[in-house]
């Protein structure tokens, strides 16, 4: 395990830190800064029905889950430093594409390739972090890099909605580009590779195999990282519906970005925990609690929204406290994923973050498709989130429950 406190020369922990959570803030970004300029993109660029604006998150997030599956091989054989400033680059390249977009079908082309660019972000992260930590040091400096990272969301729908009131929704993806580049010049002044020459893999069908062999025959690779789609789908269900269930549901809408806030700040209050008191009480015991506690949550909110008892402060409470319950399982998740497959850190973080993404894709879409006017579909779509994921955590740990193996 490693235990130095300045994982590479030239960079200190905490800008290591800091950087982990700016590449990571790149894909944040990207979802969240135009959502309460959904409706204006959709009604203007001619989107058929209210629910097809939320393909403007969704999209984005199908490349980032696919794209993820070809960054690994790539900077297992390269290097992590040049994948990541080739794909920010290109991230620049399609958020100005974005802005110029004349038709619907334009933007969703370009929001595809946005996450496909934004992919790398993922990756690399994690691999970034795998190659400098190990075991619960590895989820707290990932805890630590996705508590700065939380406060993006908590930010990005205010900031979105501050350039709304002087400037075209367009202006949205310049903004994004801008940030972007900012952070490709960071990486290119500061960054040290963290992955040695000699660690390197090439690309070859035999070592690609053999990593993929390794990442998805492993039990707890797979399984963290089905397990893993299923929270990461609660959260773009509640992304890709926020604004219409806060303005057409409550009629909040002018309070929007403050109440979708309150909501992401307890997602990074549980980042906050976790860098906390995981080395004490490690992954297992605080996902699996996590995950018993969204299954109770599911079911006194849809007792409540059955009772015609939901109002905008009952569905945020619920809605707080189960991002804090998905937040403490996303990030264990991910760790445990990761651990026992370090060797190949960049190629398992790329399967991992594939099957990951577009399970999430697919679980989030169904939820948020399923808007009806009310908050019942976000709440059955919890519960099944919940006890999905606690079949898959059973059946990995041999239908036991908290288990500390991890080191």
């Amino acid at each position: 395990m490693a235990t130095d406190p300045q994982p590479h020369p030239g960079i200190r922990r905490r800008e290591f830190v800091a950087f982990v959570a700016a590449i990571m803030a790149v894909n944040a970004l990207g979802t969240d800064l135009m959502l309460p300029a959904l409706s204006t993109i959709g009604r203007e660029l001619g989107a058929d029905r209210a629910n097809d604006q939320q393909w403007i998150v969704t999209s984005y997030l199908f490349g980032f889950g696919l794209g993820q599956l070809a960054y690994g091989p790539l900077a297992d054989r390269y290097g992590r430093k040049p994948v990541l400033i080739v794909t920010l680059a290109g991230f620049v390249a399609a958020s100005v594409f974005a802005a110029s977009a004349a038709t619907f079908a334009a933007l969703i082309g370009a929001r595809v390739l946005q996450g496909l660019m934004s992919a790398s972000t993922r990756v690399l992260a994690v691999a970034m972090v795998r190659d400098s930590y190990s075991g619960r040091r590895m989820a707290r400096i990932s805890s630590m890099a996705t508590m700065v990272f939380f406060l993006v969301p908590i930010l990005a729908p205010t900031l979105g909605a501050g350039l709304l009131e002087f400037a075209p929704w367009r202006f949205i993806f310049y903004a994004l580009a801008a940030f972007a580049a900012s952070v490709l010049a960071w990486a290119a002044l500061r960054l040290p590779e963290t992955l040695p020459s000699e660690r390197r893999r090439a690309i070859s069908n035999a070592t690609l195999s053999e990593a993929y062999r390794l990442t998805l025959t492993n039990r707890y690779s797979i399984g963290y990282a089905l397990a893993g789609s299923m929270t990461f789908g609660g959260i773009i269900a509640f992304v890709s519906s926020a604004e219409q269930v806060f303005t057409d549901t409550f009629g909040a809408g002018e309070r929007f970005t403050l109440l979708f806030a309150l909501c992401a700040f307890f997602m990074g209050l549980a980042a906050f925990f976790n860098s906390r008191l995981v080395v004490r009480l490690g992954t297992r015991m605080i996902s699996q609690t996590a995950l018993i506690a969204l299954i109770v949550l599911s079911l006194l909110h849809i007792a409540v929204t059955a009772a015609g008892a939901e109002t905008l402060w009952t569905f945020i409470a619920f809605q707080a406290l189960s991002m804090t319950c998905i937040g403490l399982c996303g990030v264990n998740f991910g760790a445990m994923a990761m651990e026992p497959v370090g060797h190949v850190a960049g190629t398992a973080s790329s399967v991992q973050g594939f099957i990951t993404g577009l399970g999430a894709v697919m679980v989030g879409s169904a939820i948020g498709q399923a808007y009806d006017g009310t908050t019942y579909p976000l709440a059955l779509g919890y519960l099944c989130i919940g006890v999905g994921a606690l079949l898959i955590v059973l059946v990995i740990e041999g239908g036991k429950l908290f288990q500390a193996r991890m080191a």
